[in-house]
């Protein structure tokens, strides 16, 4: 039987990975693989880690039974994959999770926004009752402008569509599936100046970082909501400002804040091992869109959700059933 170790491993995973995997007797330990801790594994067939265990080439090479690796994450860069494809190592990872749950989550941020529901609560739980300054208004009939079209952004797509909203679209590839359903590709400066709700759903890198800038602020139709559930990087906070002081926004929903540019995966809030720094701390705490009511900001937890977290699990779990059937999955490269 194949030894198999799976590391980094929360308390809340392992009942889970112990069910999925009984017969093959996994060890499961919530310490990292780094030089401190390989001799004790050095028998290892199959591993599955975090993106807190670095498998550097002096890290893989104390592994001389390895033949496969499991990445519980999107993102594998902490993996030395020329070694990997050198040594005949299999590697996958978790090509996506949680596409509803953010889909959803940017939806809630929408309603919060467009329903006044912050000071509503606020209101209520004070004991006064009064709906005086807290009309809000219909997300129906508003268009809907989805920057990024990939499995978040075209759920984001077709929610809005049930929501009977006309929806924009851009993106550097189309999905003809939703263009079949009537969303409208355009260019970004279109989308800006034609959509009451903005919602960006791209990944993080040089072409997308500042997609939203002090520069293209200004082309936004006077009144939109602007929405994050991405990456905090994608938005030049001082353009979110400038929006909102000069009226060209009426409210924002941020479920990420651009000082949040070191994440690589939004798991690790959930990991004992994620410890924010106390300066980004400071810096997340006196944000300055904190304290508007215009503004809500949810602490990156849109991707927070029971089934999302098990996608995760059941991905990882599932690539290492299928490399022990002999039909691999999710491999990269």
């Amino acid at each position: 039987m194949a030894k198999i170790v799976l590391f980094e491993v929360e308390d809340w995973e392992k009942r889970y990975i112990e069910g999925a995997l009984t017969e093959y007797q996994p060890v499961l330990t919530a310490e990292k693989l780094e030089e401190a801790t390989v001799s004790k594994y050095q028998d290892a067939e199959i591993i599955s880690t975090f993106i807190y265990s670095t498998l550097t080439k002096e890290i893989l090479d104390q592994l001389p039974n390895l033949k496969f690796i499991a990445t519980r994450s999107m993102g594998f860069d902490h993996i030395d994959t020329a070694v990997c494809k050198e040594r005949g190592i299999v590697v996958s990872n978790v090509p996506t999770y949680g596409a509803h749950t953010v889909a959803e989550h940017t939806f809630a941020l929408m309603l919060v926004v467009s329903r006044k529901i912050i000071p509503s609560v606020e209101r209520a739980k004070r004991g006064d009752f009064s709906s005086v300054g807290l009309t809000g208004f219909d997300l129906f009939g508003k268009t809907l402008g989805v920057i990024g079209t990939g499995h978040i952004g075209k759920n984001v797509c077709e929610l809005g569509l049930a929501f009977g909203m006309p929806v924009l679209a851009y993106c550097h590839s189309q999905d003809q599936e939703l263009i079949a359903k009537g969303i409208r590709y355009v260019s970004l400066e279109e989308l800006l100046a034609g959509a009451d709700i903005v919602t960006l759903h791209l990944p993080h890198s040089h072409d997308t970082e500042h997609v939203i800038n002090s520069q293209n602020i200004s082309q936004f139709k006077k009144g939109a909501i602007l929405i994050n559930t991405a990456r905090g990087v994608l938005v030049e906070t001082k353009a979110i400002l400038e929006g909102l002081e000069k009226g060209i926004l009426a409210g924002a929903g941020l479920d990420v804040l651009e000082e949040e540019n070191a994440l690589k995966e939004e798991r690790e809030f959930l990991a004992s091992e994620h410890i924010i720094k106390g300066d980004i701390q400071t810096e997340l705490l006196d944000h300055i869109l904190l304290t508007r009511d215009d503004v809500v900001i949810t602490p990156h937890n849109a991707f927070n959700s029971i089934e999302a977290l098990h996608q995760i699990l059941e991905t990882s779990l599932g690539n290492i059933r299928s490399f022990l059937s002999g039909t691999p999955v999710n491999m990269i490269g």
